[in-house]
């Protein structure tokens, strides 16, 4: 039978007849002081990843997790075109790290209305675009149906350009292209959509591939560049890595060397500003564990003292220091699990609030997003746990310490 074991939980849950328990006013504030540290800290993690996860689909919504273009194109959006051979295709569909590729052209245009003009890139897409990050940006209307000859010349514009060139939902627009001699096609607007991400909403129209193709002269295999997309964001640094040699050896039928970048080296500082924030969290829940861990040893100092009577009396039947620390020790283990238990029930509640109720709001201008995001990820929920648990418990060995200073002469007589 553990004795300290049995001892603790007597402590912890009291006398049945005088209702005695661990329940000092210093106690409960542990207690809270645990339970507000861990909910802070899940309520922070679950914020902070919820938040770099929305960022980083808007980013590979729009320029996919790997991008495969010529060796030597330019930084424009006027890019030298590829060959997108079927043999290039097979060899990236083969790759057991790719879950899809899609090929696309970009060129950049002004669009002209009667009361205003503004430049803008159109994206021509296949008919093997991966549209679901666009369906759940859709405000209005469908997505564009690529190699309908019946429909015309569809695009999908954002909401930020339609309201700046006062454009609607069914409404046509002339977009101008530069280039000898100057070229000109009408779009009629399909679909309006909205990501936030303002860099990329007031620029981005999406089309169809051949349209552009056409307008710049080229044949039906060749594009601006391969869009690819990974299975596993966590291996995307070395399978980007891996098609980087693959392809670099690779040469298309025009000579062409093949040029792969992954989406973090595309946008190096939207990247590097999402990992800065790993160390706002790192931040937080040190200095939640310090508070927890100091508010847990001034209560675990004041249970030593309430029961100094206890101490004497144990010593006095023999009972070794180390037996009686670990009464203690399992005391505090007891009341940092009540903490964590509250501290959990809280996070939680605030979390699911907010994924369903939005009511915390953001100001997409700045922050991308419309509202707080929330990313429950159970397993850093648990990380937090164990990890609070086992500091709590590192913090609280130091005042167990105390009970060898007490001397059973003195302690039977204290009150």
């Amino acid at each position: 039978m553990n004795t300290e074991l049995f001892i603790a939980r007597r402590i912890y849950k009291g006398d049945k007849k005088n209702e005695k328990r661990v329940s000092s006013p210093a106690i409960k504030i542990a207690i809270a002081g645990i339970a507000l540290g861990l909910a802070v800290m899940i309520v922070a993690v679950c914020i902070i990843v919820g938040f770099k996860k929305e960022i980083r689909a808007k980013v590979v919504g729009f320029g996919s997790h790997i991008q495969i273009t010529a060796f030597d194109s330019n930084t424009s959006y006027e890019q030298m075109p590829i060959a997108f051979s079927d043999t290039l295709a097979a060899t990236l569909t083969s790759n057991p790290a790719i879950s899809h590729i899609q090929e696309f052209i970009t060129k950049p245009g002004i669009i002209k209305t009667d009361e205003d003009f503004l430049g803008v890139v159109l994206k021509g897409v296949s008919e093997s675009y991966d549209w679901d990050f666009f369906r759940k940006n859709l405000l209005e209307g469908s997505i564009i149906q690529p190699g309908d000859t019946i429909t015309g010349n569809q695009a999908i514009i954002s909401k930020e350009i339609a309201d700046k060139l006062h454009l609607e939902l069914g409404d046509n627009f002339t977009c101008y292209f530069v280039q000898d001699p100057v070229r000109a096609r009408r779009f009629d607007i399909v679909g309006i959509y909205r990501t936030n991400f303002e860099d990329y909403d007031k620029l981005y129209i999406i089309t169809e591939k051949a349209i552009l193709g056409s307008l710049n002269g080229w044949e039906s295999d060749m594009v601006s560049g391969i869009e690819v997309l990974v299975k596993d964001y966590n291996n995307l640094d070395k399978t980007a890595q891996d098609l980087f040699f693959e392809m670099s050896s690779y040469k298309d039928r025009f000579g062409n060397a093949l040029y792969t970048r992954s989406i973090k080296d595309i946008n190096p500082m939207i990247f590097n500003w999402l990992n800065l924030l790993d160390m706002n969290v790192w931040v937080i829940i040190i200095l939640m564990l310090v508070v927890s861990g100091f508010t847990m040893i001034s209560g675990l100092l004041i249970i030593i003292l309430e029961r100094t009577n206890m101490i004497g009396m144990l010593k006095s039947m023999g009972a070794r220091d180390f037996s009686i620390r670990k009464v203690f020790l399992y005391l505090s283990a007891f009341l940092i699990g009540q903490g964590m238990l509250w501290g959990n029930l809280i996070a939680l509640a605030v979390c699911l609030f907010q994924k369903w109720t939005q009511i915390l709001k953001l100001d997409p201008t700045t922050y991308y997003l419309s509202a707080v995001p929330v990313d429950l990820n159970l397993l850093y929920i648990l990380l937090l746990n164990i990890g609070t648990l086992l500091v709590s418990l590192l913090m609280m060995i130091g005042p167990s310490y105390l009970v060898a200073k007490i001397t059973p002469a003195k302690s039977i007589q204290f009150e």
